[in-house]
């Protein structure tokens, strides 16, 4: 079978598969070091499996084997380089200077053994990088998606991670069918599926129904997933709808679903919290999150 005929094809429903692999679940540390072997031991002693890649260039390649050395030695795994830059900007150099920034990110991605590179697939809003415009939807969005993604990976040709774009709201990919459209389009091993299920719920429907919304993102991308984010949404009652991000728990996200599909997904997908504001903050979300796993029988690395 070709990888496009796989994309085509039907999957399997999550609940008739039975093997559950321990969940690798990661954060943001707040240890100030340079030392990898101590951001390393540090992810362990939080109760993290996986971590954010640290800061380091390509310009320091002994650096990047230590980190790998290290975090490997800790059975710590690197879920992600981010580089949140927008590659739709209007400025055309810019938009060149970004999309060097992004195809350096996969290149560190690869070298230091991260699951993926992760970006946004751009705005064409003029004054917020990431914000909403009504070209976001559009063919010329999703051709520049495209052509950005294959021009990255073309020119990396990583050996080890995958390339990848953050689910949002308010551009593509916002939902499974758009990501699986832009997955045929792209035609590329090395580009990946990034699932952010709070990024994907962009109306009241999907907020009532996130389990349903949760499942078929799993369903139909689970396979090519390479990382996840952790959050939650609370609605703020206003005149419109206003969704706010909150510390996993404390929000309506049925976190049941994710779980179940990340523990019983062909590859180990690390699940990483995000967009919390302190040390305590991530601890709350993380115990969450474990309880709702020992509810359901899924354990974490």
């Amino acid at each position: 079978m070709t990888r496009r005929e796989a994309l085509l094809a039907p999957l399997p429903a999550i609940a008739a598969q039975s093997a559950k692999r321990p969940i690798r679940l990661g954060g943001p540390i707040y240890l100030k070091s340079d030392d990898p072997a101590a951001l390393a031991r540090e992810h362990r002693r939080l109760g993290y499996a996986a971590a954010y890649c640290p800061r380091v260039s390509l310009k320091e390649p002994e650096k990047v084997r230590a980190i790998e050395a290290a975090y490997r030695a800790e059975n710590v795994v690197i879920a992600e380089v981010g580089v949140w830059v927008n590659l739709l900007d209007a400025d055309a150099a810019k938009r060149k200077e970004h999309l060097q920034r992004v195809t350096d990110g996969l290149a560190l991605a690869d070298a230091v053994g991260a699951r993926c590179c992760v970006d946004i697939a751009g705005s064409f809003n003029g004054k917020v990088w990431y914000g909403p415009h009504p070209k976001n939807f559009s063919k010329e969005f999703f051709d520049a998606a495209v052509e950005n993604a294959r021009k990255i990976i073309d020119a990396v040709k990583p050996k080890r991670a995958k390339f990848a774009y953050e689910m949002m709201g308010w551009c593509l990919p916002h939902d499974a069918d758009t990501y699986l459209d832009l997955l045929r389009a792209i035609d590329r091993p090395a580009f990946g599926v990034h699932i952010d299920v709070c990024n994907g719920i962009n109306s009241p429907q999907r907020f009532y129904n996130n389990v349903a919304f949760t499942r078929e993102l799993f369903a139909k991308l689970g396979r090519y997933a390479v990382s996840c984010h952790a959050k939650d949404l609370a609605w703020l009652p206003e005149m419109n709808v206003h969704f706010v991000e909150v510390i996993p728990g404390r929000g309506e996200i049925d976190y049941r679903p994710q779980l179940e599909a990340i523990a019983n997904l062909p590859n180990d997908v690390p699940l990483m919290l995000e967009h919390l504001k302190s040390a305590e903050e991530y601890a709350e979300g993380a115990q969450f999150i474990r309880n709702v796993g020992a509810q359901i029988g899924v354990q974490f690395a």
